[in-house]
């Protein structure tokens, strides 16, 4: 199971961690608030033109092919926003949609259907391309017993919402932060004096604070390989951007004493070749960092 997989990092709507329920209020409280920090009165559009008290409904059209994600969440920032709007769920999320598809419809009041609408559409838009991304990798490598993994490029503040997407598109989660797993990358090796200064310190810093975190580390070549091969003590070697005949040879070397991960620049064009190498994981950054968002709309009716 990848590095940062808890239970309590899926989202639910009775349960979310403390910083993602910071990210949506302070979403909703950048439409209310100036550049000074002053909070307005609201909508002033809405205040000019709505009469008070007025209902309405208004439902989430899909108007692009794709993986849709963040129905959960919108319902989750609709009860923030009001908690007398009505949700009526058509879709889940992970469902593949296209052109015209309903995902969701909305009643309430109208000032508070249109304060929730920029909200929803910026995260569901984002996590709906991200879903979609992924997805697109994961089809790519189908019946080759890799797993399509993310990264920590994500948006500041909204990693907890992109990772979820990932997961909707059928990926699976890395380490969520610094705190889940140690990864010894190329900076910390060097920094350490070397592969097995750093592995030996990880080591005795795990036994002297009681701590059992997985242990991943960055290889760069096949003496690398061979050096973390013979220090032991890590549970995943990353082979960092190998070439495809590299990386069949250093897969080869390890030979499942301990798991695999390719990363660097592995793109859908490329992805199959290097799962065919026999590689556990494959990491793609551009899931997170450079999904197109998918063209979603929130109508009334």
């Amino acid at each position: 199971m990848p590095f940062g997989y808890k239970p309590y990092f899926y989202p639910k709507l009775a349960t979310m961690n403390s910083t993602a329920e910071v990210v949506i209020t302070q979403a909703l409280l950048e439409d209310i608030m100036d550049m000074e920090g002053r909070c307005a009165p609201g909508d002033h559009t809405s205040l000019a033109c709505i009469p008070v008290d007025t209902e309405g409904k208004a439902r989430l059209i899909c108007k692009a092919e794709g993986i849709l994600a963040g129905v959960d969440l919108a319902e989750i920032i609709c009860e923030e926003v009001d908690r007398g709007i009505k949700f009526e769920k058509r879709l889940n999320d992970g469902t593949q949609i296209k052109h015209g598809d309903i995902a969701f419809i909305v009643y309430g009041e109208v000032k508070s259907l249109l304060r929730a609408e920029r909200v929803i559409l910026n995260f569901m838009q984002r996590m709906s391309g991200i879903a979609t991304h992924t997805s697109k990798f994961v089809k790519a490598v189908e019946g080759t017993g890799t797993t399509i993994i993310d990264t920590r490029k994500t948006a500041p503040a909204l990693r907890y919402f992109e990772k979820w997407a990932v997961r909707i598109g059928g990926g699976q989660n890395n380490r969520y932060g610094l705190f889940d797993m140690i990864m010894l990358k190329d900076n910390h090796i060097d920094f350490c004096g070397g592969i097995s200064k750093a592995i030996m310190a990880v080591k005795n810093y795990q036994e002297k604070n009681k701590l059992k975190l997985p242990v991943e580390i960055e290889a760069r070549n096949l003496a690398d390989v061979e050096e973390i091969l013979k220090t032991g003590h890590v549970t995943r070697i990353m082979f960092d951007n190998f070439s495809i005949g590299l990386l069949k040879e250093g897969v080869a070397m390890v030979n499942k004493q301990y798991q695999t991960e390719a990363s660097g620049g592995i793109t859908l064009n490329t992805v199959r070749t290097f799962a065919e190498t026999g590689i556990d994981y494959i990491s793609v950054g551009a899931i997170t960092h450079s999904s197109a968002s998918l063209d979603l709309s929130l109508k009334a009716f």
